[in-house]
């Protein structure tokens, strides 16, 4: 049979053909659609806009069609997020997610009913993390909801809706299909920064200042997903017999590490979010009472007890005995390799401790040799680092070393004398201020002791 005699064929020709350029999409019309489907609020945003032109080229990448991007809100059930049971917040977290992936699917199924192209970015997992520890995620919902006017991200880097407050979880939605109106990004921020978010958080990955440790959250927070995984398997493969395993790991973190196995995974925190009073909805019980808000939220949070995981030499290591003395710190490796020089001078400014650098103010110009030369600037001060390629600035000490003798030179065991002596790094100016740099990184290698 010819392909022009095959009944598909001649019922698909006998149907109206669309029109060459079909009329964009009645934004109403759409909003009503993403409504009734079961988003709690939603917006447009082009393709060409500039707050996703850094995203463009992996949207298109997904869906070469897209034209618009629609961001969609599931609100979070408040108490169930605020509890200190983590257990029902993290069931919250989980079915709010399956929430919004719903509604997404069942939005572009009625937009593909249309012949219109679509889909479902995804909210969370799963992502693509066969590339990890490089990007997994294929699309950023933040600045996409962002630019679609759902809110703003607050000091604790979450978004926070106008109304909703931060009790909310994004779903990007592409289709290829222009809309008659687009949604305009909010004129303010709906966060107040009372920073109870830096109050609650067991690491102090947000400081005061409004700075953000990776590292702290990453390590505690995601400790049973990801890169904290790879170290529970790596901690299975070391174990020389079964007591060998229980020394390094209690009967406690193995339950549940099943449990995120056999079920989602748990966060083991999230309590910035849990600890937002701001949004319409969200704010009036903080406004009437902020110390009452305070400890019916934030202290029970703060009291509990519980195992909290930080990288050793790390400002969380220090920081949890003192401010938070029901918590126990265990150490664990920090585990987003780094396997060229680019991706380590990536991965220190993720594991930077503010409070290690203390008073430090200092440039240093870096000079790495080999079959790859690079020149970089490290820039300490007030607590914050910055790096640039090139050398810019006058030195107050200049690093010129092979590539892999820097990429050890933050590990346990690394001896700055013997790399001077054979000649693999050579430093023009006081090594103390080299010994001031590496107090500013976390220890990084296997952990061979478990901290008490």
């Amino acid at each position: 049979m010819r392909l022009d005699d095959h009944p598909t064929v001649l019922k698909v020709r006998a149907t109206e053909a669309p029109p060459a350029t079909p009329d964009p999409l009645d934004a109403a019309w759409l909003k009503k659609l993403c409504l009734e489907a079961g988003a709690d609020d939603v917006g447009f945003v082009a393709i060409d806009r500039p707050e996703v032109a850094d995203q463009k080229a992996d949207i298109l990448s997904i869906l070469p069609e897209t034209q618009t991007l629609i961001s969609i809100v599931s609100r979070m059930n408040r108490d169930a997020v605020r509890t200190a049971t983590r257990s029902i917040a993290n069931h919250e977290f989980h079915e709010t997610y399956s929430s919004v992936n719903e509604a997404a699917r069942h939005i572009v199924k009625a937009l593909e009913a249309k012949g219109i192209p679509a889909l479902n970015a995804v909210a969370a997992f799963p992502m693509e993390v066969q590339d990890f520890p490089g990007k997994s995620w294929p699309i950023s919902h933040k600045p996409i909801a962002e630019a679609a006017g759902l809110g703003k991200m607050g000091f604790h880097r979450n978004v926070i809706h106008p109304k909703f407050g931060n009790f909310i979880l994004l779903d990007t939605i592409l289709i290829g299909r222009a809309v008659t109106e687009e949604s305009k990004a909010l004129d303010y921020s709906p966060c107040v920064e009372c920073k109870l978010c830096v109050a609650a958080c067991p690491v102090e990955a947000i400081g005061p200042d409004g700075s953000f440790n990776f590292s702290a959250c990453y390590s505690h927070n995601y400790r049973e997903f990801l890169g904290g995984f790879l170290d529970w398997t790596e901690q299975v493969a070391d174990a020389k017999d079964k007591h060998d395993y229980r020394e390094k790991v209690s009967e406690g973190e193995v339950v549940s590490m099943w449990q995120s196995l056999s079920f989602k995974p748990s966060y083991k925190a999230a309590y910035c979010v849990s600890v937002c009073p701001a949004g319409e909805d969200v704010i009036s019980p903080y406004l009437e009472d902020r110390v009452g808000f305070a400890d019916r939220f934030v202290k029970p949070l703060q009291q509990t007890a519980e195992t909290i995981y930080v990288l050793p030499n790390s400002d969380a290591e220090t920081l949890v005995p003192s401010r938070f003395p029901a918590k126990t710190t265990k150490q664990v490796r920090w585990n987003i390799s780094a396997n060229d020089i680019f991706s380590y001078l990536f991965n220190i400014t993720l594991t930077f401790q503010r409070r290690k650098a203390g008073d430090l103010d200092a440039t240093y110009h870096l000079r790495v040799t080999g079959d790859m030369p690079l020149d970089a600037t490290i820039t300490i001060t007030r607590r914050r680092i910055e790096i640039e390629f090139g050398l810019t600035g006058e030195p107050d000490l200049t690093i010129e070393t092979a590539p892999e003798t820097w990429m050890a030179a933050f590990e346990e065991g690394f001896s700055l004398e013997k790399a001077l002596t054979s000649g693999e790094m050579k430093l023009d100016g006081p090594a103390d201020l080299f010994h001031r740099l590496a107090a500013c990184f976390p220890t990084y290698g296997d952990i061979e002791r478990e901290l008490a």
